[in-house]
């Protein structure tokens, strides 16, 4: 299993501190963001590649920290260098395939969140389901619905639709960005750009897939702290404790 962390954002709102710098290098506690993410999930003993892909204007900060860091890291530059010229986090992913070659079951997390609970749990809770998988919150704020990936899930779990902002929320189901691909939904990603799907948000990969494929959907076993803005990193660096579930 590969695990791509989506780093090729420009992460404007927390201007200045991320101009010139990536949001998931930026430290929490005595570790970066990406480091709280991937040393946890290499407990879990499957992975054996990290790739990030990022941007032009920052491969160059991912390269020295892949330098130092203990587990094996790939830099994917993806040639942008303004947000206006981003690819998209659907267009990266597929970016991301086709340079390094892939045919794997893909663990895909944005590299901008940090979560109380180990992710360890999402990957059993894949491997057991044998499906593409994602997670899911419940989230009692109707006006923030509106601004996320809101999902409808079936019995026994099963992703029966996800929709990305949507004006009239069919649930208060919202999908956190970490997603579980089997190898052969991989396969799918460019049909999915063929047919139209949004590439912009993640989760629109999510809503073409769904529709294709059968997909699980784990309820979230704690919570995710999203560093959005200066504020929210602020709360983060003083509040969070690390993993505790």
């Amino acid at each position: 299993m590969k695990c791509i962390i989506l780093a090729a954002g420009y992460a404007t709102r927390l201007y200045p501190l991320t101009e010139n710098f990536p949001k998931p290098l930026l430290p929490v506690g005595d570790k970066t963001i990406v480091d709280w993410l991937i040393e946890d999930i290499d407990t879990a003993g499957v992975v054996d590649q990290y790739i990030v892909i990022t941007n032009h204007r920052f491969a160059e900060h991912f390269r020295k920290w892949a330098d130092i860091c203990p587990l094996t890291v790939t830099v994917v530059d993806d040639g942008t260098e303004t947000n206006e010229t981003r690819l998209g986090a659907v267009r990266d992913i597929l970016y991301t395939v086709e340079q390094l070659k892939l045919d794997d079951d893909l663990l895909i997390i944005a590299g901008d969140n940090v979560l109380d609970f180990s992710l360890v749990s999402f990957i059993r809770y894949a491997q057991e389901k044998q499906t593409s998988c994602v997670m899911r919150y419940y989230e009692p704020d109707g006006k923030r619905l509106t601004k996320s990936g809101v999902a409808v899930v079936g019995e026994d779990d099963v992703l029966l639709e996800l929709e990305e902002k949507p004006a009239a929320p069919k649930s208060h189901w919202c999908t956190p960005p970490f997603y579980f691909y089997k190898a052969e939904d991989v396969r799918r990603i460019s049909q999915a750009i063929e047919d139209g799907c949004g590439t912009d948000a993640p989760g629109s990969l999510v809503a073409w897939m769904c529709k294709h494929a059968v997909l699980h959907s784990m309820e979230m076993p704690g919570s995710r702290y999203d560093i959005g803005n200066l504020e929210s990193y602020r709360a983060v660096q003083e509040n969070y404790k690390g993993i505790t579930k």
